[in-house]
């Protein structure tokens, strides 16, 4: 009986595999679709592991809550993947087609375990999944980017990871495949296609399956649009709830925003436009100011700074410095000895505790901070659009119309970003890159020269070109940035307690070691006691702390006003509430004088008698959240989720707590109205000093 079962079951294997049936096909597709699950979910908790110093006290039981919103959200791209197969179920020759299928389903699962692989540090290093910077990055100069992502990241380790998980999703596909095929005496009846269910009832289950699978796809049975972004934020941990979301979705998104003929991330107008400028001069105008083409520009302004609030300067250097977040600056409230040249110089200006970034990328604090323009959901990378062709009303505009001279020095290649396009058409005429400098200390395969060379030939620039007339300047430093243009011997100690932060730390310390070089040389020329120094971070950077769905620690920036005098005038610290925007008509207002702009800012020290301040912040990508800080609290508006209002701390106790508020409503309609009348004003081009045409 043994021998007998035993041929039995070696028969049965020598079979010929029969062309699937509707059974074998469904079962085929069912668990193909588990097994794109299981590798989401997988990926999904490489996101969580690598960036594990991030969950800090979250329940376990919070987290489960995220991977059960991710199951969600990675259903509906096992849905999408697997259209092909559900539309075979109308063909019995395209069920037949199994080889294609593996195929595809390979590739296709292959660039979404890619995707998730590039998220990890993605997420690392921006605190959002994967959006609209992928393809700002891929747009800019191939070989830098390259050259960032070679030095900056464990490339090969991604790529060797990468083949094996597509080699062994191609041997379950494949096995799949042996295992949901029915096994019997082959006939060669019709290719084999004998039994196969009947067209009509073949049509029948296709009807009830694409029901489920659009189910599926919505994630939602509410009426209305399908699952979106903001389904995702349940918890109260941020972490958590951008764990929930699928990287290879937010991409779809992004790319639909991004190249789509309707712009989509544009914030749509939905207030009257009439009340809404209103509401913005309302929350912009002083009693400094006086209305200029009022029928055709919304906040054209003349602006005349009480002559007691002037300062005895002519010149001004702007000091942009990346990712000098506010987090890790010990002035601010750090104990971790990261920045104490900043924390001297802090000692002897105006320092803004309670500032941030208008985004999270350097080309949003690059026309933030010196064309006075906000960050707008749709054109976070102004400078690179057709409007950023427009002539704004930033310090080269103003400043120009003085007669000033101007110099931009900076580490790197002004292509990047379209710096040199953009700040040439709005008055800069002196340009200093990775190309004019020679025999620097260090050079960067990637982005050009150290701080220590960029702050050196800065004070060259300052000393030796200028004197005849008042000068700006714009000084951009760029080694704290991925992967970190730092010299061999540093002239700072490595930072080695803080976790995954260390090189980023020691690159920050070692930017604020060249800033204390640059003021050294600067102290000893004549211009310093006739100069403005205006130090301010381009953005943070996120750490442990994920505090809102804004995550402030990638906003909050110090900004630091040294002058003679200054002190005396206004105090050593000030916490009005400032954005970048209102750094140009502060720098007006310590110059005096009347002068004519259109800055979507104030000058911060000169504001009405208990005005806490307010800014508009948003960060990069195409998501279309926005923030609006005013004094203690912060306001956050998305598309995608309800408002919530939350009041912040910042410094040593970082945090933020959820409150009810009863001028929420009103601080909503300010946000919005904000938003809607900016954007008109940049698509309309009635934004700068005067109506203009591009350029």
């Amino acid at each position: 009986m043994a021998n007998t079962d035993a041929l039995s079951h070696q028969r049965a294997a020598s079979r010929p595999l029969l062309q699937p049936t509707l059974k074998s096909h469904l079962a085929y597709t069912l668990l193909c679709g588990l097994v794109i699950m299981l590798m989401l979910s997988l990926v999904r908790l490489a996101l969580l592991l690598y960036n594990s110093d991030m969950i800090g006290d979250t329940p376990l039981s919070t987290v489960a809550e995220g991977f059960l919103n991710g199951l969600r959200f990675d259903l509906r791209v096992v849905v999408y993947l697997s259209i092909p197969l559900l539309l075979a179920i109308l063909s019995a020759r395209a069920m037949a087609a199994r080889g294609l299928f593996r195929v595809w389903l390979t590739l296709a699962s292959s660039v979404v375990m890619f995707l998730g692989l590039m998220e990890m540090d993605f997420y690392r290093e921006f605190h959002q999944r994967l959006n609209g910077l992928v393809f700002q990055y891929v747009k800019e100069d191939p070989k830098t980017v390259l050259s960032m992502l070679w030095y900056g990241f464990p490339v090969v380790r991604y790529l060797l990871a990468w083949a094996f998980g597509t080699w062994v999703l191609s041997l379950l596909f494949k096995g799949i495949d042996r295992l949901t095929r029915p096994r019997g005496e082959y006939s060669s009846n019709v290719a084999g296609l004998r039994s196969v269910a009947p067209w009509y009832l073949r049509g029948a289950v296709f009807v009830v399956i694409l029901l489920v699978a659009v189910i599926a796809a919505r994630g939602t049975l509410r009426q209305g649009p399908p699952m979106r972004w903001g389904d995702a934020f349940t918890t109260d941990s941020n972490f958590v709830n951008q764990l929930g979301l699928n990287g290879t979705l937010t991409l779809i998104d992004a790319a639909h925003s991004r190249f789509g003929e309707d712009r989509g991330n544009i914030w749509k107008a939905t207030l009257d436009q009439s009340q809404a400028q209103q509401t913005v001069r309302d929350m912009i105008l002083t009693e400094h100011d006086q209305l200029v083409d009022a029928d055709s520009a919304a906040i054209r302004r003349d602006f005349t700074p009480p002559a007691a609030n002037s300062l005895p300067i002519k010149n001004v250097v702007v000091i942009l410095m990346e990712s000098f977040a506010g987090h890790s600056v010990g002035a601010l409230g750090s104990t971790t000895n990261i920045t104490p040249y900043f924390d001297k110089l802090a000692k002897e200006g105006l320092l803004f505790d309670r500032f941030f970034s208008n985004g999270t990328h350097t080309h949003q604090g690059m026309f933030a901070t010196m064309a006075c323009f906000p960050n707008l959901p749709g054109f976070e990378y102004l400078m690179q659009t057709p409007e950023g062709g427009h002539k704004l009303s930033g310090l080269p505009a103003l400043l120009s119309a003085r007669d000033y001279d101007d110099v931009y020095v900076y580490n790197g290649d002004f292509a990047w970003d379209n710096q040199s396009g953009f700040f040439g058409n709005q008055g800069m005429t002196t340009f200093i890159g990775r190309n004019d400098f020679v025999n620097p200390v260090f050079s960067d395969p990637t982005w050009g020269v150290s701080d220590q060379d960029m702050f050196d030939r800065g004070a060259q620039e300052l000393a030796h070109n200028y004197g005849k007339k008042p000068f700006y300047a714009l000084l951009q430093t760029l080694s704290n940035h991925t992967p970190y243009a730092l010299p061999k011997d540093l002239p700072v100690q490595p930072v080695t307690d803080q976790g995954r932060l260390n090189e980023h730390l020691t690159a920050m310390r070692y930017s604020d070691w060249a800033l204390g070089q640059f003021f050294e040389k600067a102290r000893k020329e004549p211009y310093f006691k006739e100069t403005l120094f205006v130090i301010v971070g381009d953005h943070g950077f996120g750490n442990a702390q994920q505090v809102t769905e804004l995550d402030l620690g990638r906003f909050n920036v110090p900004l630091l006003l040294i002058a003679p005098g200054i002190q005396e005038k206004f105090g050593a610290v000030s916490h009005t509430v400032g954005t970048q925007v209102d750094i140009v008509p502060t720098i007006m207002g310590r110059l005096g004088g009347e002068t004519r702009h259109q800055c979507w800012g104030r000058d911060l020290l000169n504001l009405p008698a208990g005005d806490e301040g307010i800014g508009m912040i948003k960060p990069s990508g195409s998501e279309q959240i926005v923030g609006l800080v005013q004094g203690d609290r912060i306001l956050i508006q998305s598309k995608d989720m309800s408002p919530r209002m939350y009041r912040y701390q910042l410094g040593a106790n970082f945090k933020a707590e959820v409150i009810e508020s009863p001028d929420q409503a009103q601080l909503s309609r300010k946000l919005e109205s904000y938003i809607q009348t900016a954007t008109k004003s940049l698509l309309d081009n009635t934004a700068g000093v005067t109506h203009s045409t591009p350029q």
